[in-house]
């Protein structure tokens, strides 16, 4: 079945080269018959701003991010307004189902040498808080991450940031924005050792190998006392990112049971993987257990 959704409020495009960048927001509730999927579309450029850049004006990039819940009979946007415009942004999922963005132009378009403004602070989405209330912005890069550049969740939560490479070839010198060759990693806010005792950390699974809709054990640890009531377990696909788009992207909200204790600080906790490769593909997967929105360092499972 086809389904046409109504236009982003505005008009602009959002697609390359006004390259926006987009996330499916968590999936939850995967017992349910009826699953809800949101969509959440970020930045991107005016229209007609490649035309400008060729002949060197650069329009500002769009400040806005559109929310859209495609599984809603009559669907429509809520559209949010970003602290930084931007244009050819990477977002990137984390663990515990926020959102990154990052990298990316104040003004220009995607394409050889029509970016400008780089933006060095990258945004935080709260997926979950109200609205007016979910941006919180971040500490800067000193490097600017123009067209071609990358970013990837890796399994200790950091995100792995490279690239940026406007240029037909390798420039590296005088050019406004040189070939990047470096990386670098960013650190969210929940890596900050403040959180380190409410972290936790997984030190046993009942199995790697997964089949659709089968029960896995997780053994966890806190070093501070637990809230039972805020402790969830996600499940990552591993995507892959290029040109302001994380093909294969997806984070998955666990169904679980009531979280038994062990002994001490060590804590039993029983989930169940989903119970269709339409939800899950076959394949790998980065697990986490979230307590109170902090995630412990991922571990690989395999859905078979």
């Amino acid at each position: 079945m086809v389904r046409t959704f109504p236009q982003v409020p505005g008009g602009d495009p959002r697609s390359y080269p006004s390259s926006g960048s987009g996330v499916l927001l968590p999936l939850k509730n995967l017992q349910s018959k009826f699953i809800e999927a949101e969509v959440l579309i970020c930045g991107g450029a005016p229209k007609g701003s490649y035309q400008k850049a060729a002949k060197r004006e650069f329009l500002g990039a769009l400040n806005t991010c559109a929310r859209i819940k495609i599984t809603d009979p009559n669907p429509t946007w809520v559209v949010e307004t970003m602290p930084r415009a931007r244009v050819m942004g990477d977002m990137v999922m984390l663990p515990n189902g926020d959102v990154l963005i990052i990298n990316g132009a104040g003004s220009g378009t995607a394409g050889w040498e029509y970016g400008r403004d780089p933006v060095l602070n990258p945004v935080l989405y709260k997926t979950n808080n109200a609205i007016g209330s979910r941006f919180e912005l971040q500490n800067p890069s000193h490097t600017p991450r123009m067209y071609h550049s990358t970013a990837i969740l890796v399994r200790d939560g950091r995100v792995l940031v490279g690239g940026s490479n406007p240029h037909i070839g390798y420039n590296f010198i005088n050019v406004l924005f040189p070939t990047e060759l470096s990386i670098e990693a960013f650190s969210p806010s929940y890596l900050e050792p403040r959180f380190s005792n409410v972290r936790p950390r997984i030190v046993a699974s009942t199995s790697e190998l997964q089949k659709h809709g089968q029960k896995l054990g997780l053994r966890f640890q806190v070093k501070t006392t637990l809230d039972k009531n805020l402790v969830y377990v996600t499940m990552l696909a591993p995507p892959f990112n290029t040109h302001s788009f994380s093909m294969n992207q997806r984070l998955l909200v666990l169904e679980s049971n009531k979280v038994n204790i062990v002994e001490g600080t060590t804590y039993d906790i029983e989930v169940t993987m989903p119970g269709s490769p339409i939800l899950a593909p076959p394949g790998f997967y980065l697990l986490f257990v979230v307590h109170k929105e902090i995630p412990s360092e991922g571990i690989w499972i395999q859905i078979l």
